[in-house]
């Protein structure tokens, strides 16, 4: 089964008529996209948009064969023209299955936004899911069979791609292209960085994929650390990264702080930003987690951490420092790094980078930024991949 993607932009399509933004100016060539469309062996058009015939043909492709037009959502604005010769476009109810002349079946899928999925099943039996801007599945069951291709929209709605994984929908072999690209992110390296860390990639208007074909996209990390300055955006970063997986395990190192109303409002800023399907742990106590099996774990942050490992062993004293508590943190540390080296588990730590600034006045906080230095050189060099962010900007510094 092959799909010919005659757009992969949002609605609107990118860039946007008369947006001025960054990432519409930049949206140039290649990195243009009219709104989504999928052929599918060209006998399946899903989704109608303007200009389909001229599109078709660019992908050197034509409409003639087309025995079915399905539409995913509601479309604002004027009615598209529907091309001389191609059926009345439909919708099919959810949960009902249409078998097509071609030998293609196709299931409606339900879901959470107005519009409807759609599960199709070519004749050599492969298996695509497309999912329209804004939606996510509804009620899937559990365990599923993974599709061969999934085509989505990663970028707004990644909980979609969380929830498939959850239930087997989505699996270690399924290729999963990124559609319905808005300009939300800046198209080029960075639209794929992001792509790449939820397993998805991008492709061009007019590309052609034969569903089921092995394609390189690149393996998520496994080990992630990203610093940053304070207000840089760094845990925004590290909660993106995650996003599109579930059961992430949020292990919070700062505490609770009980009776500072200004750290707990800064808790709650976090809590209300992750999905709800994420748990919450509350603990410096990282190596059992880490050698534990289980979902991913996003750790914010090392320096809490190193706050609390330097608290316990006295680190502020100079007399308790120097009698043995500097060689009791290098060990927490040590073994903080073996425990990092050795997890099968999927880890994003965040930790601040603080070298960078004024120095400190005090011996104590000079000791607090050289260990944190330490730390972070360490733990990074356990990690496949290091990003340092800065005025909300992720550079890639490993991976």
């Amino acid at each position: 089964m092959d799909v010919t993607l005659l757009g992969t932009g949002a609605p609107a399509g990118l860039p946007r008529p008369d947006c001025p933004c960054a990432a519409c100016a930049a949206a140039q060539g290649e990195q243009a996209r009219a709104a989504t469309a999928l052929l599918v062996d060209g006998a399946l058009l899903l989704d109608l948009t303007p200009g389909a015939a001229f599109a078709a043909a660019r992908a050197g492709r034509s409409l003639a064969g087309v025995r079915q037009v399905l539409l995913s959502h509601p479309h604002d604005g004027p009615a598209v023209e529907v091309p001389a010769g191609l059926p009345q476009p439909g919708r099919v109810p959810d949960g009902r299955e249409l078998a097509v002349l071609t030998g293609h079946r196709v299931r409606a899928v339900a879901l959470d936004a107005p519009g409807t999925g759609y599960a199709v099943t070519g004749p050599d039996g492969r298996r695509l899911l497309y999912v329209p801007p804004g939606g996510a599945p509804a009620g899937l069951e559990e365990p599923a069979e993974p599709y061969d291709l999934i085509v989505a929209d990663v970028v707004g709605r990644p909980d979609a791609l969380a929830r498939l994984r959850s239930v087997g929908a989505a699996g270690p072999t399924t290729d999963v292209v990124a559609v319905h690209l808005d300009h939300d992110v800046p198209p080029g390296p960075e639209l794929a960085r992001r792509l790449a860390a939820a397993g998805a990639r991008a492709v061009p208007d007019g590309t052609t994929l034969t569903v089921g074909a092995y394609e390189d996209v690149p393996d998520v990390p496994r080990r992630t650390l990203v610093l940053g300055g304070a207000r840089s955006g760094k845990s925004v970063e590290a909660e993106r990264r995650l996003e599109s997986f579930p059961d992430v395990l949020y292990v919070a190192t700062g505490g609770s702080r009980g009776g500072d109303t200004e750290w707990a409002a800064r808790v709650g800023v976090h809590r209300e930003r992750r999905p709800g399907s994420w748990r919450t742990a509350e603990t410096c106590d990282l190596v059992p987690l880490l050698k534990d099996d289980g979902p991913p774990l996003l750790v914010d942050c090392l320096s809490l951490w190193l706050t609390d490992a330097m608290d316990a062993v006295g680190a502020w004293d100079d007399a308790e420092w120097s009698g043995g508590g500097e060689r009791a943190l290098r060990d927490r540390v040590r073994e903080l790094t073996e425990s990092v080296r050795a997890t099968r588990r999927t880890v994003v730590a965040v930790s601040n980078e603080v070298g960078s600034g004024i120095v400190p006045a005090t011996a104590s906080g000079r000791r607090y930024r050289d260990e944190l230095g330490r730390l972070n050189a360490a733990f990074a060099n356990e990690c496949e991949q290091v990003l340092l962010v800065v005025a909300g900007q992720a550079l890639v510094l490993r991976g």
